[in-house]
């Protein structure tokens, strides 16, 4: 299961005009980072693949796609519990 390429976009966007989701954004990101990401090409902390659609399948189901809103409402909750 692939996110499409709008939601990232979209995310990306929307986390933009929001400084105060910024530091939970970039917190997930991390957490989501392969380990030593810097030692491998295209040398970016982009998840694995499998680890983001685990996470998808099971937040949606098998033919679910991830939201901007549901990914912000995320990023909310992510920043209230620090």
């Amino acid at each position: 299961m692939a996110v499409p390429t709008r939601v990232w976009v979209g995310v990306a966007l929307a986390v933009a005009i929001r400084p105060a989701l910024w530091w939970p954004a970039l917190r997930q990101c991390a957490r989501l980072a392969p380990q030593c990401w810097w030692r491998r090409a295209p040398f970016l902390p982009i998840p694995d693949r499998g680890v983001v659609a685990f996470r998808l399948s099971t937040a949606y189901g098998t033919h679910g796609v991830a939201t901007v809103a549901d990914v912000l409402r995320y990023l909310n909750w992510c920043a209230a519990r620090q």
